[in-house]
């Protein structure tokens, strides 16, 4: 799939000027009212959230992770069995943001970092809300090369998580794309305690190259991947010659699109490119929770948490 963008669009909420500083803030106010407005109760976070401290066992479902298995429960009763832990009060929280610069594109109100933006700012809402620290690691493009990718360590206080979400809003993007596995590997170095691993990134870069970091982490921490898409990137519209240019390379090019032999052929193809980031993602055991530039991000948010919530009540942790 060709990482393709229209020539135009809109500005981002992380644009750099005066104006900058009075967005995020209303970002902020935003989501701390859709998500405390709509998530009533005590609530943990995304993610169950790992634990330390030994609870009571109940039988095996599927998708029950099996690192939990109760083995002397099972050889007793003969049915398998997981034990239950009780999550630990203060969790850490660690982002891996991908900046690339194929993130700078969007078709309709957001640009996709717009929504990786908000998507930090929710993710810090939730964890700090529980005196839990959060930090980040963020990939800024420029391949991968040194100087490229910044690391935010993990602090407690709503204050500490306002200033992270500065500077991942004001990275400085840089042409070509940031090195997915490496920066994902970025949090398995140095071992840390289990704690929750979020990588937000629209994972345009081949999976064989971020698979593998990607299963790594998941053994020692629970991963949520949150992929960001824009529709355009689904199927091309009927428009004519449509203008384009790749943001990592910054090559332009004109696409007849009612041409419709050409618009299946594309929507077949990032249907085989989605699927198969799908594929990796449940693979390597994560979490996926899909936001789209043209919908109502923060309720996709809330549902995914609600069905968090709900599955954690009958025992589950997906």
């Amino acid at each position: 799939m060709a990482r393709a963008a229209a020539v135009t669009s809109p500005t981002p909420l992380s644009a750099a000027g005066d104006r900058s500083g009075a967005v995020l803030a209303r970002l902020q106010l935003m989501v701390t009212r859709k998500l405390d407005g709509l998530l009533q109760g005590d609530y943990a976070g995304l993610l169950p959230g790992p634990g330390s401290e030994a609870g009571e066992s109940r039988e095996y479902r599927p998708g029950d992770d099996v690192r939990r298995m109760d083995w002397p429960v099972t050889a007793r009763t003969t049915m398998p069995h997981v034990r239950r832990t009780v999550a630990d009060r203060e969790l850490e929280t660690w982002l891996a943001v991908d900046m690339s610069a194929s993130l700078d594109f969007g078709s309709g109100r957001w640009l996709k970092r717009d929504v990786a933006v908000a998507a930090v700012a929710a993710l810090a809402h939730l964890t700090v809300r529980g005196g839990n620290r959060i930090g980040a690691v963020v990939g800024t493009g420029g391949a991968g090369g040194p100087g490229t990718m910044l690391r935010l360590p993990a602090r407690s206080g709503r204050k500490e998580a306002q200033g992270l979400l500065r500077a991942v809003a004001g990275a400085e993007i840089r042409p070509g794309r940031s090195d997915l596995g490496a920066l994902v590997d970025m949090l398995n170095r140095p071992p840390r305690r289990r704690g929750v691993a979020v990588v937000i990134s629209d994972f345009l870069a081949p999976p064989q190259q971020w698979g593998r970091p990607l299963r790594k982490l998941r053994v020692r921490h629970d991963v949520l991947a949150v992929e960001v898409v824009d529709p355009r990137e689904l199927e091309l519209p009927d428009v004519g010659v449509l203008p384009v240019v790749d943001p990592e390379s910054g090559e332009l090019h004109e696409v007849q699109t009612a041409d419709p032999g050409l618009r299946r052929r594309y929507a077949e193809a990032a249907a085989a490119q989605r699927g198969a980031i799908a594929a990796e993602l449940r693979a390597a055991g994560a979490a996926h929770l899909r936001l789209r530039t043209d919908r109502d991000w923060l309720l996709d948010m809330v549902r995914f948490v609600a069905a968090q919530r709900h599955a954690r009540t009958r025992g589950t942790t997906r």
